[in-house]
Order: structure tokens, then C-alpha cells, then sequence
């Protein structure tokens, strides 16, 4: 088989698509739709071929693996919103009681049926907080709870065709490459039913649970539990956990102060420390939008300060302040029912990541005064120089003093995952459980017993959920991931280019060559699913989904008609969506990124227990495959 001009041109594309992905240039997403772009270019440009057809170039956007994964978003935000989820963590408490041999079969478990039918991280982010009131009330350390859900709400994710991206767009490049397989005269795959992985799902689960119940006190780390409640304990927790010694005091600033003209950002700067609350006469000013950090300073204005005892003595000497350590002024506006300390994560698909503290007037638009960030393991504070300027990344957990009311209200944004669930607030919308898990049913039922395309039936739930008034149109917009939308989408089309040019056909040519004409159908099986895997520690699982099934396949039938006996395509292609799940190694997938500033997790600890899950992934999903199929 000839290498054409045409496929060296989808190779150098190729080429530079994993450039992007892993050099991190761009954002992956912005890396896809630049992708797209240049293959629509190809289509006027007179030196190169046109790598896929115009009218093709946007197929993606209407995909039924797209308007799916909307769905499935949109469902699960439902579920949330109707506080499902603390009923799910009050039931795990009265069963599992207090015992780390219970509380992680049940949380795992729990997470692995849910993520299921729900995209992972969506399902690690949402038994985040579950998993942090647990280690509240049972006194375990969080380190020893979050990793094995995450894992599990990882594996989870190979127990239905809806659990994954990679798995609900397997069918759909399925179809695509049948296309392919009929102009060669081939017969075509057969599409996978929902329930079609299950069984190598549940085997994948209970290996993980197994994995951390027999092993789990040498992989696991031992950290300090980080779960925040009140104002009453948390000024010890800090110096306990990040070795912040933070007091809250107020002081009464005097006329002749130096303060008076001056802003709390020019204050907080010079003398490292935070005013979480001025008053002024009658008139009290708490952030967002009372309090930021241009803010003046006034004659008999009240401050609220939180700063460790070495900043606040030469800041009271400076300042010509009279410290109170005893809130009077302000004690009914900082009191523990209405404020104190909570950490947020920032998720991987934040969109504040890369921007800091300064940029985002955290204060005036969230109402977030950010004290710490815990990074790597490693707490840094306002002692350090340049706190507000530092740009935030994917899994920081962010210390903050915060109003109760305005952190219930961030639950809703979808820039933060909350950790602190200890603290006075309304639940969310329990009167409409009933409705939430109708629609669901009705989703679910439509997918098992009608011929319904998956993405009306999930489509009816998630309308369903709008119209019953679970989430209004606007948090339904919220719930979509559009980074993974806009990534899937633009991807989509490369992969019918690697396809239709043949390009996947002669690099399966070439593998098999390097193989032997004599090799087992497993070791071709293997040879997938690791380059799945490596695939998916370095870019998105999506996106290496969307470049290996076309060459898992054509590999698959470049063997049979070498007389390979036993190399299924569809197999194959299925192996590649199920090993892009096998991101346990470092915390490039997004719910290791997620849970890895909570539980205090480093490198290493994910290398430790991570190195042995993939390995232990493989086997499983390889031996139920021979089992299966």
C-alpha cells in the first residue's frame, strides 16, 4: 500500500494535533476548532487536497454522539439540583456507618452507578462534597475516601454506552467507518447495545474496589482530613492543615491613621493580610459588590482582618490601631451561621483557569476572599509575595472567607466544585426529586425498549427536566460542557479524514508488518489498548478516541484478511474506548485533576496507586473481552 499525498498531509495533520494536545500551546479545545479550520481550508487551498468534504466539515455539531453527551450533562445537573445526592451520602452513613472497610465499597460503588449513567467527572464532582461531609461526621481522612471514588467513578464509566464520551461516540464512528468497510466489500459492524460493556464494567468496578480494599492502606496516602465547618474550628484547621495561623479581629481606624485614603488592595499588599468586612456608620459592607479591593478607607470605619499574629502587631503599630480579638462591631456579620472559611476547587474545565485572583476581582465578582492556595501540596498564602497574581489551574483548592449565602449560590457556577458542605444553607429544589427521577426513567426506558436514536431519548429526559421545573432553561445552558462539546464536535471530522484517506488503513498495514503475519489476535489487542491508554495520559480521552478507532479497525481487518483468525473490528474499536479510561497513572484525567488539591495528593501518590490500576485495568478488560467476545 502507496503512502499518498493526500495521507501525508492527514499525517502531518495528524502530527499536529497531538502537538497541540500535548504541549498545551493552546487549550484543547481551541486546538480542535483550529483543527477544524485548517481541514476546511484544505477544501479552497490549491496545493493541498481537500481532506474531507465541505458539507461534511460541520457533521460533528449535529452528531448523535454531541446532542447525547448535552443530554446526559443536562440530566445530571437535574439530578443535582434536587439534592439527591446529600440523600445519597445520609443513606451510605446509616449503611456503611464509620469504618473505612465500609464507607469505601459504598462510596465507590455508589459513584460507579451513577457515573455510569452520567459523565464522570460530573459524578466525581458531584460526591466531592458528599464524600467530604462523610469524612466530617466519621473523623476518616479524606485522602483515604477520594481516590477510590474517583477511580471508581473512572471505571464507572465503562458500565453502560452512555457513561463515557468515548463510549457514546463509539457507535458513531462505527457507522463511519462502515461506510468505509462497505466500498471494500466488507461486512459491517454491528453497534453496541446500552448494556452491551456492562459485564466488563462491573468486573473493572469491582477490581478497583477490590484493589483499595486489599491494598488500599499501602497506596493510599494518610493526610490531615480536610473538611471545613465553622468559623469556631476552622481558624485551627488552617494552622493544623496549611499552616496558616489566621485570627479574625476587628479594629476601629482613627482619624490620624495612615489607612484613611487608602484601598484594602493597597492594604492587604503591604502588610499580608485580608479585611473580609468594613463597616461604616450602619452601613456594612461584605463582598460581592459591598467590598473589593478598591474599596477606600474612612475615619470610624470598622475592619473586619484576618491575618496571622506576626502580620497584625507591626499592622496595628503601623496602622495605629486598636486590635480587638473579640468581635463586637462585627461579630453579628461574621458570626459562624453567616460567614467563615470554605475551599473550592477550581475543575479542569474552569474557565478561570489561567487567570488570577487580580483579574477576576474574586472579591467583588464571587465574593471570595481568597486567603490560600493549595497547589501540589504546597499552601500558599497571602505571606507569600503575589498571592492575587498568581494565575489558577485546573485542581488548585482555593481557602476563602465567604458569606454562607453567597457560596450556596456559587454551587450553581460551574467554574468552582464546592468541598465544604458542613455550613448553614437552604437545599436545593427537594421538592422536585419526584419529577428528576421520572424523566430519568423515562430516558433510560426509552433507551432500552424503543428504536429511538440515543440522542432523542436522553433529549426527552433532559426537556423534561426544564419543563417539570427541576432546572430552569438558563442552568440547563450552565451544565453543558461546551470545551467538550466544541472538542468533540471539530474533532469528528478529522477522524473521518484519517479514515476516508486511508491513512489509518496503511499505518495498520505497517503495524501488522512489524508484527509478524503470524500474531495473535490478543497481542494486537494489547498493542490498542496501551497506545489507547498512553494516548489518553497525554490529551483527551475524546480526542484519542476519535484518531485510534479508525486505526484499531482498519488494523483489525488488515489481520483477518492476513488470516489473522479472531480480529473483530468492532472489538477492537471497543477496546479503544474502553482503554481511554485507563487514566489513572498521573492527573491529567479531569477527576484525578479534580480530586487531587482536596485529598492533598501528589505525584507520586497517583504513580503508586495509579501504576498498579492500569495495569490491573488492562488485564480485567482484556480477559473479559476473550470471555465476551
Amino acid at each position: 500500500m502507496e503512502l499518498t499525498t493526500e495521507m501525508l498531509w492527514v499525517l502531518g495533520l495528524l502530527a499536529f494535533t497531538v502537538y497541540l494536545f500535548v504541549s498545551e500551546v493552546v487549550r484543547v479545545d481551541v486546538a480542535a476548532i483550529l483543527v477544524l479550520v485548517l481541514l476546511g481550508l484544505t477544501t479552497v487551498l490549491p496545493f493541498v487536497p481537500p481532506l474531507v468534504e465541505t458539507e461534511q466539515l460541520f457533521d460533528g455539531f449535529a452528531s448523535n454522539a454531541v446532542i447525547s453527551i448535552i443530554a446526559v450533562m443536562i440530566i445530571g445537573a437535574g439530578l443535582d439540583r434536587t439534592g439527591i445526592m446529600g440523600l445519597v451520602a445520609n443513606h451510605i452513613l446509616r449503611v456503611g456507618g464509620s469504618t473505612e472497610r465500609r464507607i469505601i465499597p459504598l462510596i465507590s460503588g455508589t459513584t460507579a452507578v451513577i457515573s455510569s449513567f452520567m459523565q464522570n467527572v460530573g459524578a466525581a464532582a458531584l460526591f466531592l462534597p458528599v464524600v467530604s461531609r462523610i469524612s466530617v461526621r466519621t473523623g476518616l481522612p479524606l485522602s483515604r475516601l477520594l481516590m477510590p471514588m474517583g477511580f471508581c467513578a473512572i471505571l464507572g464509566g465503562t458500565m453502560t454506552m452512555i457513561g463515557s464520551s468515548p463510549l457514546i461516540l463509539l457507535n458513531d464512528l462505527i457507522g463511519t467507518s462502515n461506510q468505509v468497510l462497505a466500498g471494500k466489500g466488507l461486512e459491517p459492524m454491528a453497534e453496541f447495545s446500552l448494556f452491551a460493556v456492562t459485564p466488563i464494567g462491573l468486573a473493572l468496578v469491582a477490581t478497583g474496589i477490590g484493589y483499595f480494599m486489599l491494598l488500599g492502606h499501602r497506596v493510599l496516602p494518610v493526610a490531615e482530613s480536610r473538611a471545613v465547618t465553622t468559623m469556631a474550628s476552622t481558624l485551627e484547621y488552617l494552622q493544623r492543615v496549611y499552616g496558616l495561623g489566621y485570627t479574625l479581629n476587628e479594629a476601629r481606624v482613627p482619624a490620624l491613621s495612615p489607612l484613611v485614603g487608602r484601598t484594602v488592595g493597597d492594604i492587604e499588599h503591604e502588610f499580608h493580610l485580608r479585611v473580609v468586612a468594613v463597616q461604616t456608620g450602619q452601613e456594612l459592607s461584605l463582598a460581592p459588590g459591598g467590598l473589593a479591593r478598591d474599596t477606600r478607607i474612612e475615619a470610624s470605619q470598622v475592619l473586619g482582618i484576618l491575618a496571622s499574629s506576626s502580620r497584625l502587631g507591626p499592622f496595628a503599630a503601623a496602622a495605629r490601631l486598636r486590635i480587638n480579638t473579640d468581635l463586637d462591631v462585627l461579630a453579628s456579620a461574621l458570626k459562624p451561621d453567616r460567614a467563615g472559611i470554605a475551599e473550592l476547587v477550581i475543575p479542569p474545565s474552569s474557565a478561570l483557569i489561567g487567570k488570577s485572583g487580580r483579574d477576576l476581582w474574586m472579591r467583588k465578582t464571587y465574593g471570595l476572599t481568597v486567603l490560600a492556595i493549595h497547589r501540589q501540596g504546597k499552601a500558599i498564602s497571602e505571606e507569600d509575595e503575589g498571592l492575587d497574581d498568581i494565575p489558577f489551574q485546573g485542581g488548585d483548592t482555593l481557602i476563602c472567607h465567604v458569606a454562607w449565602n453567597q457560596l450556596a449560590r456559587l454551587e450553581r457556577d460551574r467554574d468552582f466544585v464546592i468541598v465544604t458542605t458542613e455550613y448553614p444553607h437552604e437545599e436545593l429544589r427537594p421538592h422536585k426529586v419526584p419529577h428528576a427521577l421520572v424523566f430519568f426513567a423515562i430516558a433510560l426506558g426509552l433507551v432500552l425498549f424503543t428504536d429511538l436514536r440515543l440522542s432523542v431519548a436522553l433529549l426527552t429526559g433532559a426537556v423534561g427536566m426544564v419543563l417539570s421545573g427541576v432546572l430552569t432553561m438558563d442552568e440547563a445552558y450552565q451544565a453543558v460542557s461546551w470545551k467538550t462539546v466544541f472538542l468533540l464536535a471539530s474533532l469528528i471530522p478529522l477522524g473521518a479524514a484519517v479514515e476516508g484517506s486511508g491513512t489509518a488503513a496503511w499505518i495498520a498495514v505497517h503495524t501488522l508488518e512489524l508484527l509478524g503475519s503470524d500474531v495473535s489476535p490478543l497481542l494486537l489487542q494489547l498493542v490498542v489498548a496501551v497506545l489507547a491508554t498512553l494516548f489518553s495520559l497525554v490529551m483527551s480521552n475524546v480526542g484519542a478516541t476519535v484518531l485510534l478507532v479508525p486505526l484499531a479497525v482498519n488494523i483489525a481487518v488488515q489481520a483477518k484478511l492476513a488470516g489473522v483468525v479472531g480480529a473483530d473490528p468492532a472489538v477492537f474499536a471497543l477496546i479503544v474506548a474502553l482503554a481511554t479510561s485507563n487514566s489513572f497513572l498521573i492527573p491529567t484525567h479531569q477527576v484525578n485533576a479534580l480530586i487531587m488539591g482536596p485529598g492533598g495528593y501528589r505525584v507520586k501518590d497517583f504513580l503508586r496507586a495509579g501504576g498498579i490500576m492500569t495495569l490491573l485495568f488492562l488485564v480485567v478488560m482484556l480477559g473479559m473481552l476473550q470471555l465476551l467476545y
